[in-house]
């Protein structure tokens, strides 16, 4: 099993370099981490006085690395949750934030465990977590899965501007739905058809 800085190393990987995207509201972005991450966490790496792009460029895959364990995974309590949900849960953390908490909240919510969906892990978010792990040991994690691939085609739903990051230029899944399916088992990924049907109505 790997160890969760190892997830962290991959997120990093597969985040990729610098990019500045007019069309992502996440603005300068390194290695995953957004501008508006290190204001909030006041990492002025450049010592200029003030957090721009030019702090971010700066950020090294070592420094995302420690903000992700430090700010998305030990922070928000995800490694109390049961080990089968932590290494999904923190990976979606890092891509949309609370919202990772709140799909897990809602998805306990419907299997029978009643929670407030406001995105934080509390005693009960965790004593429900692992009521259902040991209810579902062997399937938790897909179900999570699912709903967070379900989220993201949602997202796609409701914001035009979110579609390429579920459906490539090609037709084929984009990166969100790759990155949901990494962590559910191969029988339950669409298939291309599957993805495409699901896509149709967006032209």
């Amino acid at each position: 099993m790997q160890t969760v800085k190892q997830i962290a190393e991959e997120i990093v990987a597969r985040e990729g370099g610098y990019v500045n995207d007019p069309a992502d509201p996440g603005g300068a972005t390194n290695h995953g981490v957004t501008i508006h991450t290190l204001r909030r966490l006041g990492l002025d790496l450049d010592r200029d006085g003030q957090v721009t792009a030019a702090d971010v460029r700066r950020l090294t895959r070592a420094q995302a690395v420690e903000i992700y364990l430090r700010h998305y995974f030990e922070r928000p309590r995800l490694a109390e949750l049961p080990v089968a949900l932590q290494a999904s849960v923190f990976d979606m953390y890092v891509n949309a934030g609370s919202n990772a908490v709140k799909i897990l909240q809602r998805l306990l919510t419907t299997l029978g465990w009643p929670l407030v969906d406001d995105g934080v892990i509390g005693p009960k978010t965790l004593a429900a977590a692992r009521l259902a792990a040991e209810a579902m040991p062997n399937t938790l994690p897909d179900v999570y899965g699912v709903a967070r691939r379900n989220y993201y085609y949602a997202l796609g739903d409701a914001r035009p501007a979110s579609r390429r990051y579920c459906r490539r230029r090609d037709g084929g899944k984009g990166g969100w739905i790759v990155r949901a399916e990494a962590f559910i088992r191969p029988a339950l990924h669409l298939t291309e058809a599957q993805h495409r049907a699901r896509v149709a109505s967006w032209g």
